[in-house]
């Protein structure tokens, strides 16, 4: 639960009740893939029970789930199948279809393979703290994340949403602790990180399971490759590693975190998740504070 972090910052204004949330989710539930459809997008259960809440409150957290589902036929497979179909145009017709015949043919061929195409499924889960206006998506990527953004902008009105912004960007944090060899208040530096050359070299260096407060890694800082990624540990609780795009990846809540949760299934749900939050509704503010503290909209 919560294993990629990405933190938005909700506009004033928007505070709808647990009632109107669901209702507002109901309206773009999931609904899988047709035969020829490509893809869908929506809003299912959060505890994975058939017809049971869209939205969760627990510990006075809102907790959400869009599900993404996509269907695709290989493009090798589209190309293969229209290049037949254009030989046999040929060989009765006597001609050779154009470009915009055989585009045509393409999507036909596509269409027509849709129905035996394999799905994939996933699905990210989003937190709402309406006590700090704060909502947190469990994306891997920024593209999942703008599809979250999309439907929840879809699903409600007068709802908006800006990326945290921090006083000192955590690139610049990052080559600060690493060139000082300090950590900031609350975290400590691990032993992994990705440093990326500025230049037109484009140059990598990694270190995995490896001491960074070298005089090595100072100087590879102090020449111009900056930290892209770099491994923290937080009050000795959670570890994860921040991105320059300050993206928490990589989220592991350490030992004794989740002692004495119930392994029963809807307990064991409401423990994750009061867990989870709780940690990371300390770990959020230190943060943006070691990064110089949120950058005011506007």
């Amino acid at each position: 639960m919560f294993k990629n972090v990405m933190v938005y910052r909700i506009g004033e204004g928007w505070s709808p009740s647990l009632e109107q949330i669901e209702q507002a989710l109901d309206a773009e539930r999931f609904v899988p893939c047709g035969a020829s459809q490509e893809k869908a997008i929506g809003w299912v259960e959060p505890r994975g029970e058939a017809h049971g809440l869209l939205v969760e409150a627990v510990s006075g957290q809102r907790i959400l789930k869009l599900k993404i589902e996509t269907k695709g036929v290989p493009g090798s497979v589209v190309t293969r199948k229209a290049k037949e179909r254009g030989a046999v145009i040929e060989a009765t017709e006597g001609r050779k279809p154009g470009k915009k015949e055989m585009k045509e043919i393409k999507e036909d061929v596509k269409m027509s393979l849709m129905p035996m195409a394999f799905s994939k499924e996933s699905s990210v889960l989003v937190w709402i703290d309406p006590a700090t206006n704060l909502m947190v998506m469990d994306a891997g990527s920024q593209a999942k994340a703008d599809e979250v953004v999309t439907m929840l902008i879809k699903s409600f009105a007068g709802l908006s949403l800006t990326l945290i912004n921090t006083q000192m960007s955590p690139q610049s944090a990052m080559a600060s602790w690493l060139i000082t060899q300090e950590s900031p208040a609350a975290f400590s530096v691990d032993r992994e990180c990705e440093l990326k050359a500025a230049d037109e070299s484009k140059s990598v260096v990694r270190y995995v399971r490896h001491p960074l407060d070298t005089d090595e890694v100072k100087h590879h800082v102090e020449g111009g490759k900056l930290p892209t990624r770099l491994a923290l540990t937080w009050e000795g609780r959670v570890s994860f590693s921040l991105t320059e795009a300050m993206h928490l990846k990589k989220i592991t809540f350490l030992e004794g975190v989740f002692e004495g949760t119930s392994a029963e299934k809807d307990e064991g749900f409401d423990a994750d998740v009061a867990i989870a939050t709780g940690e990371l509704s300390q770990l959020l503010p230190d943060l943006l504070e070691a990064l110089g503290g949120e950058m005011a909209l506007g």
